[in-house]
């Protein structure tokens, strides 16, 4: 009888064969344990590489997008049917959930109606409702939140010509002490982020709570020191200066056709009489010539104002030229792109009244937070669309007509297109903001700033939209699936 023994070892003892049978067992469940491990890593990193490519591909669905809706932008700003200078109706063009193939795009925008801080507007951000950091003056300046004196006054040396400090101000000696040092501009401000480089310059006074730039109360800014940014938690968004300055705002001087404006002030009223007689008809030109103190027309209290400026007086400002002329407020908003009260050639730093916000009204000589709120409550309540100078004179006296006036316009050209853009399944996310200038009457693109690394900037309510999407693995193709996405 044979036994089923084999040698184990060198000692020649008997091995059973269902022990080498087990060992063999081992070392094969050993070795197809490590192939799984080897075949699920593998698996693993596919599958991470194949979310990565859908992510870049979503990416790059974002980057065209972007690219697609800035033309889009150009087109809007370059077919505004009415007047040249006056901004596009909100109403004439889409700005929210647009889509582009597979991607969706945002024009971020700025509204001061809207009831929730937390809540982003939408649509193109005019340039002149800011307040120009090459033409404000230390006053000006002084009044924008956060601001101190002495940055105030740092600001307008970095920007003069010449290498003598005003008082609390910084020349190149104030520079030359910085590491790394550097020396004072003492040239006009190419782009708001030069403000970084001025003396006493703080991200607290630049970005405020707003640390995205995105105008909206995200909760990282409404929590006290939980996260940064250290803000207060009242529900309002404290924006730092960035918010409300520029350096873009410039309007040519020159008339629909191309040709120089009628200026007021001109001794020679021979063109303006033309003007009056082509819009109005002869008697009514004749009759405002004659409150403007012509031959044979009104004296002192003849009308608001009292009539006494003859024609080639000194005008200070149109809205001045609008008190003393006896134009209804139709009839000036037909004449009002023609004429001027300046020899410039460009009308630089002037604050659209119709678009600025309360914050930068504020900051202009004759008005102050009081006017500046009476102002902003008087456009609130208007359902027309309003695109003139004259409302101003129904809320404004004429002191603070005199003195606000110089600094004030119906007209703007340059605008912020703030493109916020997703790919497919709400991935990919891409911003980018541009600037158009629109002076030589086709839409021009003088800036273009990647803001992807700032984060998030469509509010709370769509990101919460997106989650919940992507939880309940809705398709990207799906009708239903954006109808729910973007109802919001």
């Amino acid at each position: 009888m044979r036994h089923r023994f084999g040698h184990c070892g060198g000692g020649g003892h008997p091995c059973p064969r269902g022990a080498r049978r087990g060992s063999v067992l081992i070392i094969a469940l050993w070795i197809a344990f490590g192939l799984v491990s080897l075949a699920l890593y593998f698996a693993q990193t596919v599958n991470f590489e194949l979310r990565a490519a859908d992510q870049r591909v979503a990416a790059f669905e974002a980057e065209q997008a972007i690219a697609g809706a800035l033309r889009y932008a150009s087109n809007v700003l370059a077919t505004v049917p009415e007047a040249p200078g006056l901004p596009p109706d909100e109403f004439d063009y889409a700005s929210e959930a647009l889509p582009l193939g597979e991607a969706t795009v945002w024009f971020l925008g700025r509204n001061p109606r809207r009831s929730r801080a937390d809540v982003p507007a939408f649509g193109l951000v005019d340039e002149a409702s800011k307040l120009n950091l090459n033409t404000a003056t230390v006053e000006m300046l002084q009044l924008l939140p956060g601001m101190t004196p002495e940055f105030a006054a740092a600001i307008v040396d970095w920007r003069d010509a010449d290498s003598t400090p005003g008082p609390g101000g910084a020349e190149d000696e104030t520079y030359l002490r910085q590491t790394p040092a550097y020396r004072c501009k003492n040239a006009p401000f190419e782009s708001v982020e030069e403000l970084r480089l001025v003396h006493g310059a703080d991200l607290v006074y630049l970005f405020g709570e707003d640390t995205n730039l995105n105008g909206v109360l995200d909760p990282n800014e409404n929590d006290g020191d939980a996260a940064p940014p250290y803000d207060n938690k009242d529900g309002y968004l404290d924006a730092g200066l960035l918010e409300y300055v520029t350096v873009s705002s410039a309007e040519p001087n020159t008339r629909s056709d191309g040709s120089a404006r009628i200026n007021v002030n001109n001794p020679n009223q021979q063109e303006l009489a033309a003007l009056l007689q082509q819009a109005f008809g002869t008697d009514r030109a004749n009759a405002i010539l004659a409150r403007l103190g012509a031959p044979g027309g009104g004296g002192p209290g003849g009308g608001p104002g009292g009539g006494t400026n003859a024609p080639g007086a000194n005008f200070s400002s149109l809205l001045h030229f609008y008190l003393r002329s006896g134009l209804t407020a139709d009839e000036f908003a037909q004449i009002e792109g023609e004429l001027t009260v300046s020899t410039n050639a460009v009308l630089v730093g002037l604050v659209n009244v119709n678009t600025a916000p309360e914050t930068v009204l504020a900051c202009l000589p004759g008005l102050g937070y009081e006017n500046a709120a009476a102002l902003v409550a008087y456009r609130e309540t208007q359902s027309r669309r309003l695109t003139t100078l004259a409302w101003v004179a129904e809320v404004l006296d004429e002191a603070a007509i005199l003195e606000a006036g110089p600094y004030l316009t119906a007209r703007s050209y340059q605008y912020t297109a703030d493109v916020v853009a997703l790919g497919h399944q709400g991935r990919g996310y891409r911003r980018v903001r541009a600037i158009f200038d629109t002076r030589d009457g086709v839409p021009r693109l003088v800036s273009r700033q990647d803001l992807t690394h700032l984060g998030w900037a469509l509010g709370v309510d769509l990101r919460e939209q997106l989650a919940e999407w992507r939880r309940e693995g809705l398709a990207a193709s799906s009708g239903r699936a954006r109808s729910r996405l973007f109802s919001w």
